[in-house]
């Protein structure tokens, strides 16, 4: 099960659930996109799916690529880690496959500053 809120229920209160939403979004807009697609491709024709979930997908997958650069230092992600997420946003429901990756491996984990 995906958890977007932290422990206060709040869905942007750190990093990690700031990223973990915007995945999730992604990853709806590619459904719809897909959807729209089928009825493009294989169903009536009508192009409005496409237009509409296209537009929409495009703006959410600028959204996903700017929250994982804005997360990647509070979460301490190295080089590798940024790519395959910025990578992930690309085929349909990767941000999803990346989401859960980063939260088995502990890169959702908030970096801890060393005590002064």
């Amino acid at each position: 099960m995906i958890q977007i809120t932290d422990h206060t229920g709040h869905m942007f209160a750190n990093p990690a659930s700031r990223f973990v939403t915007v995945a999730v979004v992604e990853a709806i807009s590619w459904a719809g996109l897909l959807s729209g697609m089928y009825v493009k491709y294989l169903g009536s024709g009508n192009q409005l799916g496409v237009h509409v979930f296209g537009t929409v997908h495009g703006v959410v997958f600028l959204g996903y690529l700017a929250v994982v650069f804005a997360v990647r230092k509070p979460l301490a992600w190295d080089r590798r880690t940024t790519v395959l997420a910025v990578l992930a946003g690309v085929p349909p429901f990767g941000s999803l496959v990346f989401e859960r990756w980063a939260r088995r491996t502990r890169r959702l984990d908030m970096a801890v500053a060393p005590a002064s």
